[in-house]
């Protein structure tokens, strides 16, 4: 299956509540028993890292707000799949929606060679795949700039996990 990004906007109150009992973080993030998905939820499959990396030409911790589009955030309660959630307030996400690069700046960024070199996951399909691999995160990366558009939209925060 694989480490998924997955994202959930947040209203002030929610996001209150959540850091005030961390113990709600899971069910909020799976509810119905893990069948259902939060409120204004996206994800954006594997491709969560290379799109961190083609926006921040790491593939670790980067300056914001971009490095905090996938990987940044506080921590938020205890494992929710791949290590805690992360929360980030709304000034965060507003910062973001507007730093995001438009599709062809974001596109021009791809480098499977470099991209393999620094282990950036899923490790095995940069350079194999080429442009279908450029395909799949452009896919992924335009759900993530809808959904921080959005978010923005309402004033909201988010909350980052990889599930």
């Amino acid at each position: 299956m694989g480490m998924v990004g997955c994202f959930a906007a947040v209203d002030i109150e929610t996001m209150q509540r959540l850091v005030e009992d961390p113990e709600q973080v899971e069910e909020y993030l799976y509810p119905d028993d893990g069948e259902g998905e939060p409120p204004h939820y996206a994800d954006v499959d594997k491709a969560w890292h290379g799109i961190h990396y083609l926006l921040t030409g790491k593939a670790d911790d980067a300056p914001d707000p971009l490095g905090s589009a996938i990987l940044g955030g506080d921590e938020l309660g205890e494992d929710v799949g791949y290590g805690p959630a992360r929360l980030l307030n709304a000034d965060q996400v507003r910062s973001i929606a507007s730093a995001l690069p438009d599709e062809e700046t974001f596109k021009s960024r791809f480098a499977p060679r470099e991209m393999t070199k620094a282990e950036v996951y899923p490790v095995v399909i940069w350079e194999r795949d080429g442009d279908e691999a450029l395909e799949y995160l452009v896919e992924n990366y335009k759900s993530l700039v809808e959904f921080y558009q959005g978010a923005a939209a309402r004033g909201q925060g988010a909350i980052l996990w990889l599930a």
